[in-house]
């Protein structure tokens, strides 16, 4: 990303364009257009919601966790009549219920059901599969719009196949970048709702940014540099194999869960099947404060764990394996929890760390040379 930043009008530039919105489409699982904003994920639910719907539409959103709060906080400021269904951030949104508020809209007054895919603030997958399945057997017509911020390009993921309207995602997680990109994935059913959404746009406005996009451009300055990055970015995904990379991810959540199973602890997500591989959120017990862990750890061993947000501040602290990440990087991140618990003064078993260990020595990761990462 330092290499000098080329002329976004000429055709070197044109060139790196056409050949990044051709390798996004695989990450993505679709066929389909992708497009790119200079924008951070919040940008990109904007999007999602300002091109496919009109003001008043009724939205059906899940509280999932802190940043599925948000966006739907944000429907609600673009005057959006939004149904937020409550939840305890433990578990994903439940389709059997999504199937159920769907049979009872005879009138299909629901135009969109927005879902966080995997919740960064409660390490909860929620399944995708099953909530379009969901909206299948209800023979309901909205569109299905996921955010996946954290969990494109580590957990698995298909946007045509799953039958998903709208893909929201940003550069900061899987992708390796820092922040400052954010996308859409669009279905074609999503583009043809563009076409009569009355919602205020201009900088959002996808039919632009498609059309500049047939011939290498955009309509606005691009962060020409971060793009840079998402080359090289997307070609360690395709060296790596997605499949590779999202049992990689899969194995290091495996190995965290042991650490925290070890240490005498609880993981946030309380069902087995909604396991995040990106990140995994550590319940606290009432009487232990988590952020002092987060203090402890920063302050004498220089890392950062993620701060429990909303509802679970002070309860949990989060520890992200996701992106550029091998074992002996997770090695040394549960070590750093192990020693911050102690120093804590938190009652923790110390054979946690040892317990991740040993998984990880008995699923031994591909080598270097078949699709693996060392």
């Amino acid at each position: 990303m330092a290499a000098p930043t080329i002329d976004h009008r000429g055709p070197e530039f044109a060139e790196l364009t056409l050949h990044l919105l051709d390798a996004l489409k695989p990450v993505f699982g679709t066929a389909g257009p992708v497009v790119i904003y200079p924008a951070s994920g919040t940008g990109a639910w904007e999007a999602a919601l300002v091109n496919t719907l009109s003001p008043g539409d009724r939205v059906l959103c899940f509280e999932t966790g802190h940043f599925a709060t948000l966006w739907q906080k944000m429907a609600t400021g673009l005057g959006l009549d939004v149904d937020f269904v409550p939840g305890d951030w433990r578990h994903g949104v439940d389709p059997a219920l999504l199937a159920r508020r769907l049979a009872a809209d005879t009138s299909h007054s629901v135009k969109a059901v927005c879902v966080v895919h995997n919740e960064t603030s409660t390490g909860v997958t929620s399944r995708i599969p099953e909530i379009r399945a969901a909206i299948d057997t209800a023979r309901h017509p909205a569109l299905l719009c996921v955010d996946t911020i954290s969990s494109l390009g580590s957990i698995d993921y298909r946007h045509d196949e799953w039958g998903v309207d709208v893909t929201v995602a940003g550069s900061q997680k899987g992708l390796m970048l820092p922040p400052g990109l954010s996308f859409n994935a669009v279905s074609e059913k999503a583009v043809a709702a563009s076409r009569t959404a009355a919602l205020p746009r201009s900088f959002w406005d996808w039919h632009p940014v498609i059309e500049a996009n047939r011939r290498g451009f955009f309509p606005y300055t691009p962060a020409t540099n971060l793009l840079y990055g998402l080359k090289t970015a997307l070609e360690l995904l395709e060296a790596e194999g997605l499949p590779q990379v999202f049992a990689r991810h899969a194995r290091h959540a495996r190995a965290t869960r042991a650490a925290i199973h070890g240490w005498g602890l609880e993981v946030l997500c309380a069902d087995a099947r909604e396991h995040s591989g990106a990140l995994t959120a550590v319940l606290m017990p009432p009487e232990h404060d988590a952020d002092k862990v987060r203090e402890v750890v920063r302050e004498r061993f220089d890392m950062s764990l993620g701060a429990g947000l909303g509802r679970l501040s002070g309860r949990v602290f989060r520890i992200g394996h996701l992106g550029h990440f091998n074992d002996l990087t997770l090695a040394g991140t549960l070590a750093g929890v192990q020693m911050g618990l102690r120093l804590a003064g938190a009652p923790v078993d110390e054979g946690g760390l040892q317990a991740a260990l040993d998984l990880l020595s008995d699923e031994p990761a591909r080598p270097a040379g078949e699709g693996g990462r060392v």
